[in-house]
C-alpha cells in the first residue's frame, strides 16, 4: 500500500499540488487522470522519489519514504518499476541489455542468474525472439513491452507508468493495458499509472484519481465516473472521448 497525506509542492511561485491525500491500494491498478498541467506526473514522480515534495508524508506501508535516509530510500526504489513514457530505452543497448539493466546496477547475481530472470520476463510479455535486437528495431508497442520487463525484473512491489499509451495506436493500446493489469494481479504489485485516456480508464481502472488545477477533485472506480455530477470530471472525460473520436478518424 502507499498512501500520500497533504501533499504539496511548489515550483518557484507555481503551486503545483495542494494538500493532496490518497490512498493507492495493493494489487490493484490505480489510475491518476488530468488534462496537461493538472499536477498528475508531478505526483507520479513524488511518489517515486523522482521529485521532493515541499509538504506532506508518502507512506510505503508504515514507514515515511520522504523522511527516511537516503540508505533506507534505496532498499524502497530497489522494489520499485518505472515504465516511463516514451518508454526511455537505452538506443545503444540490445532488449535484453536495456532489461537486465537494474539487475547490472542493483544485484550481484552472476549473468546467468541474470539472463535466465531477462528471458523470463521477455517471455511474461511475450517477446521471446526479440533479446538481440535494439530498440530502433522494434515497434512502438514492443518497445512499450520491454519496458515493462525492464520494470518488472526486479520482481518489484510496486509498479509506476507514466502515460504507457502515449504514441500507440488504440489496438496496440488495449494490449498494453491488458498487460499492465494481469502484471498487475498475477504479482500483486500497487500500480499506479498517469494517464489521459478514457479507454484504459474504463478498462483497467480499479480505482481513479482524478486532478484538477493541482487538486484532488474526485476518485472513486471506473463504474462511478459513469454517474459522476462532479462538472470539471465530466468535462475531462467529454474532452478526452471527443480527442480520441477524431484521432481515430484521422488513422
Amino acid at each position: 500500500m502507499i498512501y500520500v497525506h497533504n501533499i504539496c509542492k511548489d515550483f518557484g511561485d507555481q503551486q503545483v499540488l495542494t494538500d493532496i491525500s490518497v490512498n493507492f491500494e495493493e494489487g490493484k491498478t490505480n489510475l491518476i487522470i488530468g488534462a496537461s498541467g493538472s499536477g498528475k506526473t508531478v505526483l507520479l514522480k513524488a511518489i517515486a522519489g523522482l521529485h521532493s515534495i515541499d509538504s506532506g508524508r508518502i507512506l510505503y506501508d508504515d514507514m515515511v519514504f520522504n523522511e527516511l535516509e537516503e540508505k533506507e530510500r534505496k532498499l524502497i526504489h530497489k522494489k520499485m518499476g518505472m515504465l516511463f513514457q516514451g518508454s526511455a530505452l537505452f538506443d545503444f543497448a540490445t532488449a535484453r541489455e536495456n532489461v537486465r539493466f537494474p539487475l547490472d546496477f542493483f544485484t550481484d547475481w552472476s549473468m546467468a542468474e541474470k539472463n535466465d530472470r531477462v528471458d523470463f520476463c521477455l517471455a511474461r510479455v511475450n517477446l521471446d525472439d526479440i533479446g538481440n535486437k535494439f530498440p530502433s528495431e522494434l515497434s512502438g508497442g514492443m518497445q512499450k513491452r520491454v519496458g515493462i520487463a525492464r520494470a518488472i525484473v526486479m520482481n518489484p512491489r510496486y509498479l509506476f507508468c507514466d502515460e504507457p499509451n502515449s504514441g500507440l495506436d488504440p489496438q496496440t493500446a488495449i494490449v498494453i493495458d491488458q498487460l499492465i493489469s494481469e502484471i498487475t494481479h498475477e504479482y500483486k504489485m500497487t500500480t499506479i499509472i498517469n494517464t489521459h485516456d478514457m479507454n484504459s480508464v474504463m478498462a483497467i481502472g480499479e480505482k481513479v484519481v482524478f486532478l484538477f488545477e493541482g487538486k484532488k477533485e474526485w476518485e472513486g472506480s471506473r463504474e462511478n465516473i459513469l454517474y459522476s455530477d462532479n462538472k470539471p470530471l465530466n468535462d475531462f472525460v467529454f474532452a478526452s472521448q471527443m480527442a480520441r473520436m477524431i484521432k481515430e478518424s484521422k488513422s
